[in-house]
Formats: structure tokens, sequence, C-alpha cells
């Protein structure tokens, strides 16, 4: 009888040091802090949530953390990470979806891990038999001593961008790219489609054509249309000089920057004035 209550007495202390273990206790601050990142890419977002341990004078990489140990890539739960639209890691394809990221660092390089189990304490229940992805990148040294584990999305545009982690003395960066083109491309011509478009949409399907070099034919006929419906707007000149003179049309190109021009004055649109102009210097350099 003894015997028994001695092991269910372990078994509450064992499910209390649980409970206390995953979850802050109200009104006492966790140790080690947490920090939520949210950054745009494509037409999606990525979010990181990871707690945020610092170096407190110890000995970090090869040490508090080991090499060649899988690692919860931070302090607490294990650090995640949400993609609301297919992207690419390094060049894998990493389909919409939340993944604990986990890591094994080494003197020159870490293995970055998506592991599809989330939410769980550490890496102490990690089964690599749940990885959705591993690949390699390479450990560069700190550009300075980062005492507190920092996550940051850096170079950041509409495609790609940059997740660098640093802490202590060591730096790595991994690059995720957008994977939603022939979303976005779907999206342009169900909206291009439509019985009436908005200066909006016909603004951002042109300019998405243009800076992603698309079909610019296709683009040209979306802007003539827009000429008609807003015949005030000198923007739509612009990107037909910029269009026009791509297709090695330089007369056309001129037409449109000297028709943008004087939109754009008669309106009083400093800023289409200012981008007409520089079209149509281009335009004439050409």
């Amino acid at each position: 009888m003894k015997k028994t209550i001695n092991t269910m007495m372990m078994l509450v202390l064992v499910l209390f040091a649980g409970l206390t273990t995953y979850a802050q206790v109200p009104g006492v601050p966790n140790t080690s802090t947490t920090q939520t990142l949210t950054q745009e890419l494509g037409i999606g977002k990525i979010t990181l949530t990871y707690s945020r341990p610092n170096v407190k004078g110890r000995e970090i990489f090869g040490a508090l953390v080991p090499y060649g140990e899988v690692w919860r890539t931070g302090a607490n739960t294990s650090t995640q990470i949400t993609f609301t639209e297919n992207v690419l890691l390094e060049g894998h394809a990493v389909p919409a979806g939340s993944y604990s990221l986990f890591t094994i660092p080494n003197k020159d390089s870490w293995t970055i891990i998506l592991n599809k189990t989330v939410g769980n304490w550490g890496s102490y229940s990690y089964k690599q038999e749940s990885d959705f992805l591993r690949f390699n990148v390479k450990a560069a040294a700190a550009k300075q001593k980062q005492e507190t584990l920092t996550f940051g999305f850096e170079i950041a545009t509409t495609e790609n961008t940059l997740l660098n982690l640093s802490w202590d003395k060591v730096s790595v960066d991994i690059h995720m790219q957008s994977n939603d083109e022939e979303k976005i491309l779907a999206n342009i011509d169900r909206l291009m489609a439509e019985k009436e478009v908005s200066n909006l949409v016909y603004f951002t399907s042109i300019q998405y054509y243009y800076l992603h070099n698309k079909d610019t034919d296709k683009a040209l006929g979306w802007i003539a249309r827009a000429k008609k419906d807003f015949p005030k707007r000198g923007s739509y000149r612009v990107y037909e000089s910029r269009m026009l003179l791509r297709k090695g049309d330089k007369a056309g190109a001129i037409k449109a920057a000297e028709e943008g021009i004087r939109i754009s004055t008669e309106s009083n649109d400093g800023e289409y004035l200012h981008l007409n102009q520089e079209a149509l210097a281009i335009a004439k350099k050409k």
C-alpha cells in the first residue's frame, strides 16, 4: 500500500512539474522572454515565435548548446514558424503550415530542421520521423557579440528575405523565397476579368507584370483600358513608357512619357510628374 501511495505521489509531482514548465505562472515572468516576429512574403506572411535566452557569461555553442545535437533553437517551448502560403527555404519547397524549427549546430555549418510536431517543450520529445525537411547552411561569425538570442528578417523584398539567427558570436542565415506566383497570376486574371476594375487593381496588376517581366503585350492592353477608365492618371503613362521601351518602341515610349508629363502637370501630381520626366529622359537616351 505504501509503495502504491509513493508511486502515485511521484506521478503527481512529475505531472505538476510538466504543467509549471509548459505555462508561465501568472504574475511571474519566465527566465527567457518570448518574441513573435511577422514578415510579409509574396501574398503571405511568415510568423516566428521563440524564447530568447541570454549568454550571461557562459560558453554557448559547443558547450551549453552541444555541437551535433538537436537544439530547440531557443529556450522553453521549441521555436515555431508558420507560413500562410507556400515558400522555398534554401530552394526546398515547403507547404503553408506551422512547423517547429529545430537546429543541429556545428562549428562551420548548421542543420536546419522543420518538424511537423509543434508546441512541445524543448527538444526532449523530438522525433526525427516527424521531420518534414532537413538542410544545411553555413555558420558565420556574428558582426558583433549578441548577448540575447535574436532572430530577424533581413533584406526583405516581395519575393525574398533572409531569416537571420544571431547569438553570442555566431550568425546563421536561412534564405526564404515566396512560391506563390501561380496563385498571384490567377488572382490578377480573375480581378482583371471583372466588369468594373478599380484604379488600384489596374495599377497593382500592371506594376506586378512590369516588375516581374511578365507578358508585356497583355499589360499594355490593361494600360489601354486603364487610360480610358482613369484618363487623368499619369501613373499609367509611366508604365506604358517603360513597357514600350522594353519592346524597343522608343518613339512610343517618348510619346507616353510626354503625355504623362502633361496629365501630371494638369492634375498637380508631383510624384508622377517626376517619374514621367525620368521615363522621358531614359527613353531619349536609348
